[in-house]
């Protein structure tokens, strides 16, 4: 098949097959519609399974031998210990131990204690990567290294493809801080305790294999269970399964930066200004250093103005946990935790609830919650004068960030990026962005430390900004007034070889990324 290049509904240039799979490139928000029907495994036969329900085996090793580890085969893990994560760097040097070559790496996200597995991109263990590469790996990805092409998609986006039969997993494993001899596991209990495995949900209940790894294994029944054992076929119990400590990976606490808390006071009075906090809203906000200021701003003036907010969407963080455990959201619909104290919330707290991309992001469902969502305070590493924003490389062109949910949350109902000026003496406000990851007509409100921009689909909240005092103006102002600053910013040097995909949440291709000369 002829792997010819279209242009898609962003007019960026985009690859017909990758990997040897055909795609679909981007035709537009809510333009495109699947066909066909979800995927689904073979069936098995409960008289394949231990009667009295202990599925455990003595290793690791033995498991991945058990499930028929062989070569090509798509093996997934999930993030929740972020980079605390000791699962995957074990499977792949099992891999190499027994001569498997050709795997497909399927994360929801991998972090830089997984360069670990760069050596076995080199010898031919893992093939390619297809989820969101942070750090280490993303550079070696943009210098062209990798045998076949990334894809990187959102965490809805993960879930949609392995529930569409886009990906389909071979063996799943688990990383869980409880577990029962079963299977059922969640990752509230034990020394490991990470918080949820809503990123595992869906391996758990698709892949073709799945083992699950703790290093608390409990008498039947491991109560709650996040995941279910009737869909695990192993077990084991390992001495260590995850660094808790190290899933507050990047910053968890508030900047102390006065530019970036003025951000975050902009941001706030935007929302209070324009009615978008008001009494039964709700909002999301990461665990960046100034999304984390800005819940402390949103919670002062709720405060102040006796304003209860029906939900806040995480992850989750000592911040958000002290706003619920004051009264201020009645619950937090949680994807996943940032810190100790989101884990320590959620285990105790029946108002801190445990989602899964599923019911958060997924865009080939009946729904989700993403458009339910008032307002949500998202970062970007570069926008342009149409609004498209880019998350996953930098102004040189490196590869560096996942996805993660960002561009699920785009459905909200205002999006909102508070986001600096220039970094390092480069404007972040350009012509166009490196990468699209998320098109202009779903971003609202850029927020700068020298004003705010709206985008002009949004005459709603223009209207509602004239004569406040806000310093509004437009996004092509910002980007002359940070040229005037910083110059005119070159643009990153970039061969024509394609080294990964970015799709869109319904599964078609938004972008690429190129290889760095």
């Amino acid at each position: 098949m002829e792997n010819k290049l279209v242009k898609n509904a962003v007019g960026r240039l985009v690859p017909t097959i990758i990997n040897g799979q055909e795609q679909v490139p981007y035709m537009g928000v809510n333009k495109y519609k699947p066909s066909g029907k979800i995927h689904a495994r073979n069936i098995p036969s409960n008289v394949d399974y231990p009667n009295d329900g202990n599925k455990k085996v003595s290793s690791l090793k033995e498991a991945l031998i058990n499930c028929g580890l062989r070569n090509g085969m798509i093996i997934s893990t999930h993030h929740h210990f972020r980079n605390g994560d000791l699962i995957a760097n074990q499977i792949f040097d099992i891999a190499k131990e027994l001569g498997i070559k050709n795997l497909i790496w399927f994360p929801s996200a991998s972090f830089p204690c997984h360069d670990h597995l760069i050596q076995y991109l080199e010898d031919g263990t893992i093939h390619h990567i297809e989820g969101s590469m942070n750090g280490p790996l993303g550079k070696y990805t943009s210098e062209g290294k990798m045998k076949g092409t990334a894809v990187l998609r959102s965490h809805g986006g993960r879930y949609q493809a392995i529930q569409d039969g886009e990906i389909v997993i071979d063996i799943a494993v688990i990383g869980a801080a409880c577990s029962d001899p079963f299977g059922n596991a969640n990752g509230l209990e034990g020394d490991s305790a990470s918080g949820l495995l809503g990123f595992a949900l869906a391996d758990s209940q698709y892949a073709d294999k799945v083992i699950v790894v703790t290093d608390n294994m409990v008498e039947f029944p491991c109560i709650p269970w996040q995941i279910q054992g009737n869909y695990v076929d192993f077990t084991v119990e390992i001495e260590k399964v995850g660094i808790p400590e190290r899933i507050v990976s990047g910053t968890t606490e508030i900047t102390k930066s006065p530019d970036r808390l003025y951000l975050a006071e902009l941001t706030a009075k935007f929302c209070e200004l324009t009615g978008i906090i008001h009494d039964g809203f709700s909002f999301q906000a990461g665990a960046g250093g100034t999304s984390l200021a800005v819940s402390e701003y949103f919670a002062q003036i709720m405060r102040e103005k006796g304003i209860i907010a029906r939900f806040a969407r995480g992850g989750s963080n000592k911040y958000l946990v002290k706003i619920l455990e004051e009264g201020l959201i009645d619950y937090i619909l949680d994807g996943q935790t940032f810190d100790l104290d989101g884990v320590r919330s959620m285990a105790k707290n029946p108002k801190h609830v445990a989602t899964s991309p599923f019911t958060s992001y997924n865009f080939h469902s009946k729904g989700n919650f993403a458009g339910i969502v008032d307002v949500v305070i998202l970062g970007a590493t570069e926008v342009d004068v149409n609004f498209n924003a880019n998350v996953v490389t930098h102004s040189d062109g490196y590869l560096l960030h996942g996805i993660g949910g960002w561009q699920n949350c785009l459905y909200s109902k205002t999006v909102i990026l508070p986001i600096p000026l220039f970094r390092d003496r480069m404007p972040v406000i350009l012509d166009e962005v490196t990468t699209i990851c998320g098109p202009g007509e779903l971003i609202d409100v850029i927020v700068t430390e020298r004003g705010i921009a709206i985008n002009p689909l949004r005459t709603d909240l223009i209207e509602k900004t004239k004569n406040s005092g806000l310093p509004i103006k437009t996004i092509q102002e910002l980007k002359e007034e940070a040229e005037q600053i910083c110059g005119k910013p070159e643009k990153p040097k970039l061969s024509n070889e394609i080294v990964a995909a970015i799709k869109w949440v319904d599964g078609t291709i938004i972008d690429v990324v190129r290889k760095i000369k």
